[in-house]
């Protein structure tokens, strides 16, 4: 996968070994710790052709191991599994993966629900180096990223845009936003076979909430539970307007 990787773009930053992607994969050297490795997913269905489009350009830029389509695998999986994965390499005395853990940066490429899609998965995991997350606009609003001085347009899918954005994660400040959550519960239906709200229906703002044990405050019994994370951001803008005359 290292063969993608051009040294004068500087790539090798952002280069996330497959090992590390991959359980049981096997271990690559590196000389170094990738300075801004980073996690790439993409909504291939947001921005008409342009999600496909970046996808294979991340894909073919970077280790194709790190970047998702969001349309085939659910980034709490993919989180779960690669975390899990970088635990145990840990206890095995790898420290490259303790310290790449800690360098993470996620990329989002979608719209402003995809983008709260991946905030409420990494705070739903309660990570100990929760990864900052950096926003590709590609949907229709794309208020979430122009909050946070990603833009409103998106800035391209040829392969030098991609390295320019990649250059601005890099060196990107770290921003705190505001958070809160709520739980949902409806009263299970006895009379139907039917759910009230089908699984693959709910928006990915809300999550149902699993039965861990008897005991689980979170559910109760004849209730189905959801809990929901939102994000609260703040953006201003101006317009002006000209004094027309009539005469």
């Amino acid at each position: 996968m290292m063969e993608n990787l051009d040294s004068s773009d500087g790539l090798k930053e952002f280069y996330v070994p497959t090992y590390i992607l991959v359980p049981e994969s096997s271990v690559e050297s590196l000389p170094d710790v990738p300075s801004c490795p980073v996690l790439v997913f993409v909504n291939s269905k947001s921005g008409g052709q342009l999600g496909g489009d970046l996808l294979l350009t991340y894909r073919a830029i970077l280790n194709e191991h790190q970047v998702f389509d969001l349309g085939e695998e659910a980034p709490d999986d993919v989180l779960r599994r690669i975390y899990l994965n970088l635990e145990m390499l840990r206890r095995n005395g790898d420290d490259f993966s303790a310290k790449l853990a800690q360098n993470f940066r996620i990329i989002v490429a979608g719209g402003d629900g995809t983008a709260g899609w991946l905030l409420g998965v990494v705070s739903d995991l309660k990570l100990s180096y929760p990864p900052p997350i950096a926003t590709v606009p590609l949907g229709t609003g794309n208020n979430l990223p122009f909050a946070f001085g990603w833009g409103k347009k998106n800035p391209g899918t040829d392969r030098q845009s991609v390295i320019a954005f990649l250059s601005q994660v890099k060196k990107a400040k770290e921003m705190k936003i505001d958070s809160w959550h709520i739980l949902m519960r409806m009263k299970t239906r006895t009379d139907s076979s039917c759910d009230p709200v089908a699984p693959l229906e709910l928006p990915h703002s809300l999550h149902t909430v699993a039965k861990v044990s008897s005991t689980d405050e979170d559910n109760l019994e004849g209730y189905d539970t959801y809990r929901g994370g939102f994000w609260n951001y703040f953006s201003m803008g101006m317009y002006t307007t000209k004094n027309v005359e009539f005469t």
